[in-house]
């Protein structure tokens, strides 16, 4: 009976290279036996880079590689559909990166070919393994911060650069798929279902189509969700979590640092907002990507209960696709 799951890695993308595959390394139930390319070249360079013993020269022949139990997909966005669908019915399980597929209606259908070929499929939102986040959910459950009534969170980065694959609307470029991504489902996470109206505000580069600043508004029963993310601002994120008797702040909530302390601030009674009662929750260091994978493990090879269930990623795309079609006016 194998004790790790046996990763092929779908491309030589830079958070594969620079932190997933990392990440798996740090993991106890993981093992990186293979990476493709469509480059030949591309693949055994990053191979020799990070001591991986098979490179292939194309996807298909890493699906066919006998040894490799699950699949790593990083490509771009509109391609995960069609891989990940290719991997499933190639007998391996797969972990997609988000958003799993450009539509519902796509995600839906990826997974139907994962109960058809009876392999795990998950989309690959690491930062929900995390013990900073795991300890959040807690916290909201036990009604440390009261009744929960809003969420307010922001994520955002700088890229014009108009060759980037986030800047092009055919390969599902924009705020909205890569980061904003977080912010939905973050917010449907912590009130546990799905928002009963959606609303928001777009803007988008002239020249490229995708989408550049969105906001959003999500509203659940008695409660609200409100959200920015953009890829033309000075890199910034940041949640804070409101409750009727208190509130949450999360200090970096996505792109948790893996070498490095993370902490959040839970506030309490005392006489806010001039002397609140404060206090800070730290966590040791712990690699979200090694998180994310072990948990993947679990289910895998122990039959676990996955953390996320295979539904909630098309109810995520149907909030983004709902987001879009009411900011643009339909």
């Amino acid at each position: 009976m194998n004790t790790t799951v046996r990763w092929g890695i779908l491309s030589t993308a830079k958070i594969a290279t620079a932190k997933v595959i990392p990440g798996m390394r740090r993991a106890a139930r993981a093992e990186v036996v293979a990476i493709a390319s469509r480059d030949t070249a591309a693949a055994q360079a990053a191979a020799d880079e990070l001591s991986i013993a098979r490179a292939y020269g194309s996807y298909e022949a890493l699906l066919d590689d006998t040894d490799v139990d699950a699949i790593y997909i990083p490509l771009p966005n509109h391609l995960h559909a069609e891989w990940t669908v290719k991997a499933l019915e190639a007998g391996k399980h797969v972990l997609c990166e988000k958003p799993l597929a450009l539509t519902a209606h796509d995600a839906e259908d990826m997974f139907a070919a994962a109960d058809a070929a009876g392999r795990h499929l998950a989309e690959a939102f690491m930062y929900r393994h995390h013990p900073s986040w795991r300890a959040v959910r807690r916290l909201v459950d036990e009604g440390r911060i009261g009744e929960l009534r809003a969420v307010d969170s922001w994520f955002s980065y700088f890229n014009d650069d108009p060759a980037n694959i986030r800047n092009i609307a055919a390969y599902g470029g924009g705020a909205l798929y890569d980061i904003g991504c977080y912010n939905v489902n973050l917010s449907r996470w912590l009130f546990g279902g799905e928002p009963v109206s959606v609303s928001g505000a777009i803007h988008r580069d002239p020249a490229s189509g995708v989408d550049t600043l969105t906001s959003g508004t999500l509203g659940f029963a008695n409660s609200v969700a409100t959200f920015t993310c953009a890829t033309r601002v000075e890199p910034d994120q940041r949640v804070h979590i409101y409750g009727s008797a208190g509130r949450i702040v999360v200090e970096i909530p996505f792109n948790i640092p893996p070498d490095r302390p993370s902490r959040i601030q839970v506030v309490a009674g005392g006489q806010p907002p001039v002397a609140p009662n404060v206090e800070v929750l730290e966590f040791p260091p712990a690699d979200p990507y090694a998180c994310e994978v072990d948990a993947f493990a679990a289910v895998v090879l122990d039959g676990a209960e996955p953390l996320v269930p295979p539904s909630d990623a098309a109810a995520n795309l149907r909030v983004m696709e709902e987001l879009f079609r009411v900011a643009a006016g339909g």
